[in-house]
């Protein structure tokens, strides 16, 4: 099971990619990405790749919400969501 932490430390705006995971801020050098959890400012679905391998749409997230899923990704295509943060 993965470690959750209840702060974060570095925060920063997700551009929706179906090809491009959110840049990692959190690993030393670059290397590497455990993913992020995300906090989601504006009502709709968030379709994510989590860190183990799946593709996954959360339905009718309200805003002001977190998701607490390690999160590599998330697909502009299902995503209507809006004002996405990704948290380390």
């Amino acid at each position: 099971m993965a470690y959750q932490k209840l702060q974060i430390s570095r925060a920063a705006t997700v551009t929706p990619s179906d090809t491009v995971d959110i840049p990692s801020v959190s690993t030393q050098s670059g290397i590497g990405n455990n993913g992020c959890v995300l906090y989601v400012g504006g009502f709709g679905d968030v379709r994510v790749l989590t860190a183990g391998g799946d593709d996954v749409t959360f339905v009718g997230i309200n805003g002001g919400t977190f998701v607490p899923v390690q999160v590599l990704r998330v697909y502009s295509t299902s995503t209507t969501a809006t004002d996405i943060v990704a948290m380390w």
